[in-house]
């Protein structure tokens, strides 16, 4: 029986780390190779992330909502020297027990490792008691917990949601036995047994570790600020790094503040505390003469006292109202590229509007022959192939301005991206060679790729290789907007709502006369350095005319 360790794979081109979004698995769980066992999400999409082993899940090493960096260890598996599944949960427990008599190399390091700290420790499949075949709802971290406490999770009342159990669920079941069988003998406090990661798995921590021990102990010294010596604390990515840049341990950090019954610890609490751990109070050389009587200890409070007093001033402006919410994934990637654009390209948004009482017609007319074929037409495709009308006239539309070979790239392919308002954020899938599809299977291509985007099911070449950007804003609601250019394209058109307007037109006696009419209001971002102010309305009046006259569609 050996222990494989799997670690997050490339999700993606160019793609560093990964929001793990929800774990498929549990402790215990018996998978198949090829089986999701994760839901990652990186600033691309959201992908499923799939076993290399057939197993049995050993280790879960890592917490939902936790940045992971590509390569990083995820979770380990049980399996057999061939690499095939373990039957089942009855099995396990022999196959560990006889694992114990013949340990492995890796096995042997381990334990010797441990044998200097915990001589009396049980071996690692007397923590992890069987459990029944009944399903039994409970996060990793709790999971983890139980087997370090060599706690039966099934055996445990859940108190959550369902009957979900809890770490402190299985903490309470945990001092309830220990109350019950008379606890330690001579009043010295248990050894904790180790966990499953001790066997097995090198120095690789689990994603819940016992607080309090030696290690977290030696860490402070002096007058610095005892730890709080905590089992889970939830914080925020951003405060996760302060604390690795920092090296201080969350679990230290002294908090009021909780989330869903969990210590929560902030940024401005973790460098306070780290702050007063580097510098603790020293006495001075020659103490200067005190006619009062001494300060107690609350008129000079502590440097741990003070870093509390810091979290919870910080805790309570939190809570006034504000939630805070993790800026990462496809919304950070939005921002940074949003930012590269706008502070890269000097924008110039030039407006218009098209009357479009042709374009509404022939839509109308032209809706039940899609419905027959099993497609919605929306303005859509009419649009697309006016624009790549336009693109042909006027190309430095269509381009790419390479600024360290100083050349412009006047592209020969017609890509247009579509923007998508999804729950995570603005993504924009590309409909490839639009100059050589019809309106129907531009539509039919549209709605897929809209329809994948929101149910975040887009792969990431279906982002890729756009040469001009559509969004649709008028779908929401209004008419000009000033888009931001997805660079390094060159251009993007906004679309505002077809709606009835008053427009001016020449009546049946020649006169000039106010009468309602459909139009379209467009809003066009260029690149100024690569499109001049003339070419971008010249593009505008190509786009305008084919929205205008729909029968010249025909000739794209």
């Amino acid at each position: 029986m050996t222990i494989k360790e799997f670690k997050l794979p490339d999700v993606g081109e160019g793609v560093a780390e990964g929001e793990l979004v929800s774990w498929l698995v549990a402790p215990g769980d018996r998978v198949e190779e090829d089986q999701p066992v994760a839901e990652v999400e990186t600033d691309k999409a959201l992908v499923e992330v799939p076993s290399s082993y057939d197993g049995t899940v050993e280790e879960l090493f890592a917490e939902e909502g936790e940045m992971v960096p590509v390569g990083d260890v995820i979770i380990s598996f049980r399996v057999d020297e061939e690499g095939d599944a373990e039957a089942g949960a009855s099995d396990d427990a022999d196959s560990a027990a006889a694992s114990d008599s013949e340990p492995d190399a890796t096995a042997d390091e381990a334990d010797a490792s441990a044998g200097d700290t915990a001589p009396d420790a049980e071996p690692a499949a007397e923590s992890e008691p069987d459990t029944p075949s009944g399903r039994t709802f409970a996060p990793p971290s709790a999971r983890r917990l139980a087997r370090e406490l060599g706690v039966d999770v099934a055996a445990v009342d859940g108190s959550g949601p369902g009957g979900r159990v809890t770490e402190a669920d299985v903490r309470a079941h945990a001092e309830g036995g220990a109350a019950a069988s008379g606890g330690g003998s001579d009043g010295d406090a248990p050894t904790p047994r180790p966990a499953p990661t001790d066997t097995g798995s090198g120095e690789r921590k689990s994603a819940v570790s016992k607080r309090g021990s030696a290690d977290s102990a030696a860490g402070a010294g002096g007058d610095a600020p005892e730890p709080a010596g905590r089992e889970t604390t939830l914080a925020t990515p951003a405060t996760r790094k302060v604390a690795r840049e920092r090296d201080v341990d969350l679990d230290d950090v002294p908090t009021d503040e909780t989330r869903d019954g969990e210590a929560f610890v902030t940024a401005e609490a973790v460098n306070a505390y780290a702050d007063a751990l580097e510098s603790p109070a020293e006495p001075t050389a020659e103490p200067e003469p005190v006619d009062a009587e001494p300060a107690d200890a609350e008129a000079t409070p502590e440097p741990a006292a003070t870093a509390a007093a810091a979290a919870s001033g910080t805790a309570s402006t939190e809570r006034d109202g504000d939630e805070t919410v993790p800026y990462r994934g496809v919304r950070r990637t939005i921002g940074k590229q949003m930012e590269r654009s706008k502070f890269t390209a000097p924008h110039v948004t030039h407006h218009d509007t098209a009357e479009v009482d042709a374009l509404v017609e022939a839509r109308e007319e032209l809706k039940p022959k899609a419905e027959a074929r099993g497609v919605k037409l929306t303005y859509m495709p009419f649009v697309m192939k006016a624009i790549v009308a336009g693109l042909k006239a006027h190309p430095y539309l269509n381009s790419e301005l390479r600024e360290d070979e100083e050349e412009i790239v006047l592209r020969r392919e017609y890509n247009l991206g579509i923007a998508v308002a999804t729950d995570a954020g603005l993504m924009v899938p590309v409909v490839d060679d639009v100059d050589e599809k019809g309106l129907f299977e531009l539509a039919d291509e549209v709605n897929d790729l809209a329809a994948r985007a929101r149910e975040r099911k887009l792969k990431p070449d279906e982002m890729k290789g756009g040469t001009f950007t559509i969004t649709n804003f008028g779908a929401i609601g209004g008419e000009y907007a000033t888009p931001i250019i997805n660079y390094p394209e060159t251009a993007i058109l906004g679309l505002g709502a077809i709606e009835e307007r008053p427009v001016v037109r020449e009546g049946a006696d020649g006169d000039s006369e106010v009468v309602p009419a459909p139009t379209l209001p467009l809003s066009l971002s260029i690149d100024h350095r690569v499109v001049d102010g003339a070419i971008a309305a010249e593009f505008a009046n190509t786009v305008m005319e084919q929205l205008e006259h729909p029968l010249l569609l025909l000739t794209e």
